[in-house]
């Protein structure tokens, strides 16, 4: 009789085993960058690197020359002020380290040139309920003849804080909660994803479509409001040689294609820091190195401290009247 049970559990276990469908399995998450001792050792220095780019960037249908600076840094933040903490002022729970992007853009389009900068803040470690290498901050303003524009993006856990003040009739002062995607990514993040300090990961030759925030600057320029996009991140599975005004250096290609088209292209050292040698859009905009240093740049504002643009590969501006 014993058994005739454990024969009769045993098919009946073989039945439900073979009847019962396997769960779907999950896309497994994307992994973030590591930020490890040889990456503090680097960045943990109290320097920024500062480049100069040569660059070509398309407004009112042409191709305008101009030029590019991008500065990388890390950063102490503080999370309630969402700003550089100054030493002693905010509690230990209230700060996490960031890497700051600052990337300039200066064009001339006729008898005005436009000024633009962005500002992005990629967080080093967990923090507000994301993994590091995520976007915590974008700022961007542009300033030109007929007025100026200002906007600001904060992440929260789902969530993002989207402000924007503008000179521009329909356009003034604008306020509002947009989603945030669990692996959403900001086009103003890619140039750090693309150096290894964003998410998500890739392995050399491996994709992954994620969904992108709008680039503040094409938002602008498009009048088009933030909105997330569908787009495949890739990363090259064997490197190349580029030449750039500063040199000819091996670089992994890393790209992002949106849904509608729209393709940025970044030549990315292979060598660590990984600096990024060229990048391109299929938009028209191009930049080369021309060079690059680390300084702390925020100490040469003195008259003399425009010698160090050479080793950039710019040179100072000119007097502003003749």
């Amino acid at each position: 009789m014993r058994n005739t049970i454990l024969s009769l559990l045993a098919i009946s276990l073989f039945t439900l085993s073979c009847s019962t469908p396997e769960p779907a399995a999950k896309a497994q998450p994307a992994q973030g960058p590591r930020f490890d001792r040889a990456f503090w050792s680097h960045w943990g220095d109290g320097m920024a690197e500062v480049a100069g780019y040569d660059l070509s960037y398309p407004r009112y249908g042409e191709i305008r020359p101009g030029v590019a600076v991008t500065i990388f840094v890390t950063e102490t933040f503080s999370d309630s002020a969402r700003v550089k903490a100054d030493p002693g002022k905010h509690p230990p729970l209230d700060e996490f380290p960031v890497m700051k992007m600052n990337l300039i853009r200066d064009f001339q389009t006729g008898i005005y040139d436009y000024n633009t900068m962005l500002s992005s803040f990629v967080s080093l470690a967990a923090t507000g309920g994301k993994p590091a290498g995520s976007a915590t901050k974008l700022t961007f303003s542009s300033q030109e003849w007929c007025g100026h524009v200002w906007q600001q993006v904060l992440f929260g856990q789902r969530s993002a804080r989207f402000t924007m003040h503008s000179y521009f009739d329909g356009e003034a002062d604008r306020q509002r909660e947009i989603p945030y995607p669990e692996e959403g990514v900001s086009e103003d993040a890619l140039m750090l994803w693309a150096r290894g300090m964003a998410r998500p990961a890739l392995q050399p030759g491996e994709s992954r479509t994620v969904q992108t925030l709008l680039a503040m600057q094409e938002s602008r320029e498009s009048h088009r409001q933030p909105a997330w996009l569908r787009t495949t991140l890739s990363r090259s599975e064997v490197s190349q040689t580029v030449t750039a005004p500063a040199g000819g250096l091996e670089v992994e290609v890393w790209t992002a294609q949106r849904e509608d088209g729209v393709k940025r292209t970044f030549f990315v050292e292979k060598a660590f820091p990984h600096r990024i040698v060229r990048w391109e859009t299929s938009t028209g905009e191009r930049a080369e190195l021309l060079g690059a240093a680390r300084l702390k740049y925020w100490r040469l504002n003195s008259k003399g401290g425009e010698q160090a643009l050479k080793t950039l590969g710019l040179a100072p501006r000119p007097p502003r009247s003749t």
